[in-house]
């Protein structure tokens, strides 16, 4: 009896693949002629651990960060509503905040009525004032690009050197919103920005006064004096009565930590000393305290800006 193997050379028995009952396939034309020459897509694709450079082109987006606090919301939806993007609030709100919501539901802005625990979860704290949005950041300026629109004549500046706290710096930005600081500024290694609690506290002063991040020091300073300004370094003791002395109208007022006050690079730079006088009974004011006092008396010898 003839096999069946025999008739057929494609003929396939029990566990033999079409290729077994074939033989050896025959090489491919690229094994014959060398390597194969990658394609177009894999000669774009990154190898290993090369970046892919269209996602370093790609620009960063921007991280939404919240605020709260009835006054600094309201300013912040009132200064730049296309900043926004969610709003959540107590029911016992919503009186008080219909031109917002009305706004989030014409852009189609998620906003959310929560209840009082949720708030605290959002923000962070009890003193939410039944009100947390979320923003996009205000951008921080750089000093030569502020300096390029700087106003002409009278013009108040704010140095804090060393300062760290949140809370201090958003009562600071009130003060300097009320007395018209036309900018504050932060050195590069500060970390201090806009945040929550500063604009919860500076009750809308966030708004109104841009923060400046400095590079070097010594390329700030020399920047600042080229376009006419002087530096007033704040001191515990040993500076002159700011209450007597004439503050220069083109000022840039410099405020320190309380531990350790200002730098004395900075002190060294600075044509005036002051301090702002009192009892005795305790060492210093609070660094918003003094701000405020110190940006009162400027605004009184100078007028307003």
């Amino acid at each position: 009896m003839t096999d069946p193997k025999d008739k057929n050379p494609l003929y396939r028995g029990p566990g033999q693949t079409r290729d077994d009952a074939r033989g050896p396939r025959p090489p491919r034309r690229d094994d014959r002629q060398g390597p194969r020459m990658p394609n177009r897509a894999e000669r774009a694709a990154p190898r290993g651990n090369e970046p892919d450079r269209q996602e370093e082109m790609r620009p960063a987006k921007p991280k939404e960060f919240r605020i709260y606090g009835l006054n600094a919301c309201v300013a912040a939806f009132k200064k730049r509503p296309e900043s926004v993007r969610k709003l959540w609030l107590l029911e016992s709100r919503i009186p008080k905040l219909q031109e917002l919501l009305a706004f989030c539901v014409k852009n189609r802005i998620g906003y959310n009525v929560v209840e009082n625990e949720d708030l605290e979860k959002l923000t962070g704290s009890a003193h939410h004032e039944g009100v947390c949005l979320a923003l996009l950041p205000q951008q921080e300026l750089n000093l030569s690009q502020w300096l390029m629109n700087a106003p002409a004549g009278g013009c108040l500046l704010l140095w804090l050197d060393g300062v760290g706290n949140p809370h201090n710096l958003g009562a600071i930005m009130r003060s300097a919103a009320h007395f018209g600081v036309q900018a504050i500024l932060l050195p590069k290694a500060s970390a201090l920005s806009h945040s929550g609690a500063a604009s919860r506290v500076a009750e809308g002063g966030a708004e109104h006064v841009p923060l400046i991040r400095l590079g070097r020091t010594d390329n700030a300073i020399a920047q600042l004096a080229s376009a006419g300004f002087t530096l007033v370094s704040t001191v515990v003791r040993g500076g002159n009565d700011v209450f007597r002395s004439a503050l220069p109208a083109r000022c840039v007022m410099v405020m320190g930590a309380e531990q350790t006050g200002v730098d004395s690079e900075l002190i060294a730079a600075s044509r005036l000393r002051v301090e702002v006088p009192g009892t005795g009974q305790v060492e210093s004011l609070n660094v918003s305290a003094a701000a405020a006092v110190l940006l009162a008396e400027w605004r009184r010898q100078n007028g307003a800006t």
